[in-house]
């Protein structure tokens, strides 16, 4: 059953980066968030939907964040909300927020070059980190890539042959049950 949220005011968003086909919300601390832009600010943001307060939130980027990027997005790394973009000279930046909804906690703490990715591509989209700190991501077609904490690539490793492009997404079991 669908339910209509009053929030006493409209704000109306759109997607961040207009390239996108799809947008995958990422969950954090009980919210869904997305990158998007606020229309009546001509700014763009991340718009968290918490599911307890059935309310949304806006979160700036962080200040020295670089919003000229080819393509990124939202994820939880190292039990933080994350953010990661791939700039147009072959680099990708993680920024994570250290205290959720304090925009100051906003810290960059990876570089990773993705010129050293084996396909022509370049592409790279983290999805989960390991114990000891590296980052596996996807190359954005049909393999997956390990970076260690450092920024320097560890292994690239296709699962297929075709050169189609494949999502990839990560499956958390939860005892988390939506309000109804």
């Amino acid at each position: 059953m669908w339910k209509q949220i009053d929030e006493g005011t409209h704000i109306h968003y759109s997607t961040a980066n207009e390239e996108d086909y799809h947008t995958v919300g990422s969950l954090f601390n009980g919210a869904i968030h997305w990158f998007a832009n606020r229309l009546d600010l001509e700014k763009d943001v991340i718009v968290a939907f918490d599911l307890i307060e059935r309310k949304l939130l806006d979160m700036n980027f962080p200040d020295e964040f670089d919003r000229e990027f080819a393509y990124g997005g939202l994820w939880v790394f190292q039990e933080f909300l994350s953010l990661w973009a791939k700039n147009y000279v072959g680099t990708v930046e993680i920024w994570v927020m250290k205290e959720y909804k304090l925009h100051s906690s906003w810290t960059k703490t990876h570089v990773l070059h993705t010129y050293a990715i084996p396909t022509p591509r370049k592409y790279f989209s983290p999805l989960t980190s390991t114990k000891s700190g590296d980052i596996v991501g996807t190359n954005g077609l049909a393999g997956f890539v390990k970076f260690n904490d450092d920024g320097q690539l560890l292994e690239h490793h296709s699962y297929c042959n075709d050169p189609c492009r494949s999502d990839v997404a990560m499956y958390t079991e939860s005892l988390l049950s939506l309000p109804g």
